[in-house]
């Protein structure tokens, strides 16, 4: 009801042709990303990054606890010296940006809850490979948690202190040649009602 009600105030606002066109261009944006590997060696500008931050902290987080930190990685030094930890992550070694997605422990909920960390961050995550295709970067998604090597490997590669895990790193650049986005809908991964259901 609540997006319906948003969606009608949009419409007045801007007129129904305008919101409908916007509506259309973020379904667009989400069915058209793509994991991208190969750059050009332009550099990502500052507000650029910014902005792809500013994506990643609307993202949605249980009790709003937030519980994220980002490490900006934007330097040849940084790059490779995070390559050259995480061998699965070797575009890095030609990207000329990448954000290393980690959770805040001082900051997770307690308990059982406290797991909820990775669910957010992992909105956090997908927030930013929207937006950098939005801003005509490409950007693919490396898996570092919950593989020991690796969050052991990117912990000790960017001075990580203990109550901050590495989830995930985020490498990004303007796409070298297109890649195409793969058509991954598949009625027969849907139940309606319950399980088994078409």
């Amino acid at each position: 009801m609540k997006r319906i009600i948003m969606a009608m105030a949009l419409m007045l606002t801007m007129g129904a042709g305008e919101a409908a066109a916007q509506q259309n261009a973020a379904v667009e944006n989400i069915l058209t990303r793509t994991s991208v590997r190969s750059y050009t060696e332009q550099p990502v500008e500052q507000e650029k990054v910014e902005l792809l931050l500013r994506a990643g902290m609307a993202a949605p987080t249980a009790v709003n606890k937030q519980p994220w930190h980002f490490v900006v990685l934007n330097t040849r030094e940084a790059l490779d010296r995070l390559s050259s930890a995480n061998p699965r992550a070797g575009m890095l070694k030609q990207a000329p940006l990448a954000i290393v997605v980690c959770g805040d422990m001082n900051k997770a909920l307690e308990g059982k809850g406290q797991e909820y960390w990775i669910q957010d961050c992992s909105a956090a995550t997908e927030n930013i490979l929207l937006a950098a295709h939005a801003l005509g970067l490409g950007a693919v998604w490396t898996g570092t948690y919950p593989m020991d090597d690796r969050v052991k490997a990117t912990a000790e590669a960017l001075h990580l202190p203990s109550h901050i895990i590495p989830l995930c790193t985020i490498v990004i650049g303007y796409p070298k040649g297109i890649t195409k986005p793969k058509d991954k809908w598949k009625p027969e991964n849907v139940s309606w009602g319950e399980y088994g259901k078409r």
